[in-house]
């Protein structure tokens, strides 16, 4: 089982921000993150899962763990209507992030993924590790 602790962060909301992950697969821990100006926190939190998988071999059973209820819930909830609904909201607007939406719900679909959501600053140490790579990337830029 290959566990994945996501975070984004933004200075400013649209400012710098930054995307980190922590994959951890039989203890052996890779950590990636990256950054990009003038974007969103959700655009951050989205980027952050969908880098994670990118970096792993299908096949694989996976956990992800997010403080973003953003991810979770559009990800494990709201993202069939989305695509039942040609990506428009319940109110008949486009989805926000549709473009990292359709990558993530793609690379959703080509793994066995349990997500789940995570309270920030719980005391959980990958959690809180993730959270400060990610703050840390959003300087960066």
């Amino acid at each position: 089982m290959i566990e994945i602790y996501t975070d984004g962060s933004c200075l400013q909301n649209p400012g710098n921000g930054g995307w980190a992950a922590i994959i951890n697969y039989k203890g052996n821990i890779k950590k990636i993150s990256g950054s990009e100006k003038n974007t969103t926190n959700n655009r951050m939190e989205l980027l952050a899962p969908i880098n994670a998988l990118k970096q792993i071999e299908h096949n694989k059973e996976i956990q992800i763990y997010t403080d973003s209820q953003y991810v979770k819930l559009g990800i494990t909830e709201w993202i069939n209507t989305w695509v039942k609904n040609n990506w428009q909201t319940s109110k008949k607007e486009d989805v926000k992030n549709k473009d990292l939406w359709i990558e993530l719900y793609d690379l959703n679909n080509s793994f066995n993924i349990k997500w789940n959501w995570i309270k920030a600053h719980s005391g959980n140490a990958l959690n809180e590790e993730v959270d400060l790579l990610a703050k840390k990337a959003a300087l960066l830029d």
